[in-house]
């Protein structure tokens, strides 16, 4: 069952698929219907999971699951993680991989592999005070407080 992701509470279940490149207008026009209808069919044992979801800055899908509703069970994060594999297909773009870094550049969104924002970090490219994306934020509350942090406030403030 689909809410809007702003209906969701604090305790909500997120995750964070950052992609590698940002979506096009197109693109997210299109996510919003084939993500809509995936949340609409979304199961956990026979039974209907509420689930919301944000595309943020065209390269972010951020996923969102009420459990007051029914848990998230291995089948039906099998079906999600099949799901945002099918994105990944159908738009050329990786939205699984973890181990890279995006993070604010001015007004553009930065994307990097891991060891080459570290490099960044040695060379003083990027500075305590960068805005990073902590996509291991568990819950909606995490999300809104501490997705888009500076590095000093993240799990990337080992590199400094």
């Amino acid at each position: 069952m689909l809410k809007n992701f702003k209906e969701l509470p604090g305790h909500a279940r997120i995750w964070v698929y950052q992609a590698n490149r940002s979506f096009t207008e197109e693109e997210v026009a299109e996510m919003n219907i084939r993500v809509s209808s995936f949340l609409e069919k979304w199961t956990a044992h026979g039974k209907d999971l509420a689930a919301g979801f944000l595309i943020k800055y065209n390269r972010f899908l951020i996923l969102g699951l009420d459990p007051t509703n029914g848990e998230a069970s291995g089948c039906s994060i099998d079906a999600q993680v099949h799901f945002i594999q099918e994105l990944e297909k159908i738009y050329e773009v990786d939205l699984l991989d973890r181990m890279n870094v995006s993070f604010k550049q001015g007004k553009f969104i930065a994307y990097k592999e891991l060891k080459e924002f570290k490099k960044m970090v040695k060379q003083k490219a990027v500075s305590s005070n960068t805005i990073v994306f902590n996509n291991l934020v568990n819950n909606k509350s995490e999300f809104e407080e501490h997705w888009e942090v500076p590095i000093t406030d993240s799990w990337h403030s080992r590199f400094l």
